[in-house]
């Protein structure tokens, strides 16, 4: 985590103005994700696309999964499905935009599969890798 945040997110590589959107563009460069997955945004999806021609937007298994907001039962749907991998990572966009997704992200990190996660205001992540202790990170980016 501590490579991701310094050499990935502190890194003035700027690839483009929304930054949460710049969170995943850059993360996706950072980790060389294949498998991707874009809920309900047909425009990023069209620019990670472009950005990223070698990307493959598929959702049976995500190395990523950029979404607007997540709940606890389709988070934990999803991984029932097996459709994230131990070192998946999940974006969830505008965490702190009202009350309701503020409220999911505190009870989504609670869950005892979530390892890491990072409140960067403007979005957060959430990953489940099994050998990590648990840790909450809240970084300004």
């Amino acid at each position: 985590m501590f490579n991701y945040v310094t050499l990935c997110l502190y890194s003035k590589k700027k690839l483009h103005q929304n930054k949460s959107t710049n969170v995943l563009l850059k993360t996706i460069d950072y980790f060389s994700f294949e498998k991707i997955s874009i809920k309900n945004n047909p425009k990023i999806e069209e620019l990670v696309r472009q950005t990223f021609p070698n990307v493959q937007f598929d959702e049976n298994s995500l190395d990523l999964l950029f979404v607007d907001e997540i709940d606890v039962p389709t988070f934990q749907k999803i991984c029932s499905k097996g459709k994230l991998h131990n070192d998946s990572i999940v974006l969830v966009d505008s965490i702190h935009e009202n009350k309701q997704h503020w409220e999911q992200w505190a009870r989504l990190i609670t869950l005892p599969e979530i390892t890491v996660s990072i409140d960067m205001y403007h979005c957060g992540l959430i990953s489940i890798r099994r050998e990590q202790v648990k840790e909450h990170f809240t970084i300004r980016i």
